[in-house]
């Protein structure tokens, strides 16, 4: 699963990595919990455009009748998206790239769960694989995203079972563009990412807290 996740990474070089129109500052964020606005990378409908835009984080389908189903669709597993109900349209057309340059997970250990904090050993933003809704039954509409989430590779394993999607930049067309609708093409790319390009450490459990957002949340234990 993903539960948190960081986005720090400068305004210019969250453009160059995904080729998108950026406003000259972009606020630093250590701690992006689920029911929050995020930013994601899309196709502008009806165009070959990338888009940067702000979505909840929680997938509102457009047929709900009530959007606090959102709540519970923070996170959709990767093999299954396809074919569930409140994915499956997404799935097909509204696909995004979430954008991120670290995540947590939190290992099982001793009746208790210890933050960690896992990102690229370069230190540069990356995309998870993503899906899109609107909602518009009742004043505002609402757009609003998911986290596809996949098996842990060998950099997470010993942590958490599960882990985000993150798309690797050569694959960032083939997943962004709504007229691709082969599943199975599609689900070639929703792999654990490279292990060798990731790096984890744990952190305080400073992170636990959702109001909680400042560059200790990613500082490693034991830091002073």
């Amino acid at each position: 699963m993903c539960g948190r996740y960081t986005l720090r990474s400068r305004a210019e070089i969250i453009a160059e990595t995904f080729g998108v129109r950026v406003p000259p500052t972009v606020p630093e964020r250590f701690n992006i919990a689920p029911s929050q606005l995020v930013l994601a990378v899309r196709e502008k409908p009806g165009s070959h455009q990338r888009e940067l835009v702000a979505l909840n984080w929680g997938l509102i389908p457009f047929w709900a009748d009530d959007p606090e189903i959102g709540s519970r669709m923070a996170n959709a597993r990767s093999e299954t998206a396809a074919t569930k109900p409140a994915f499956r349209s997404s799935f097909r057309a509204r696909r995004c790239l979430i954008v991120a340059d670290g995540f947590y997970e939190w290992q099982a250990r001793n009746g208790k769960k210890q933050p960690y904090y896992i990102r690229l050993k370069t230190g540069r933003p990356f995309g998870i694989a993503g899906l899109w809704d609107r909602w518009d039954k009742e004043g505002e509409p609402i757009e609003s995203c998911t986290i596809l989430t996949t098996d842990a590779n060998e950099t997470m394993m010993a942590i958490h079972e599960r882990m985000p999607v993150v798309i690797p930049p050569e694959s960032f067309a083939a997943w962004l563009d709504p007229a691709v609708h082969d599943v199975e093409k599609l689900s070639r790319l929703l792999r654990p990412f490279r292990p060798d390009e990731m790096t984890a450490y744990p952190v305080s459990t400073l992170v636990n807290n959702v109001r909680a957002d400042s560059e200790k949340c990613v500082e490693p234990l034991g830091t002073p």
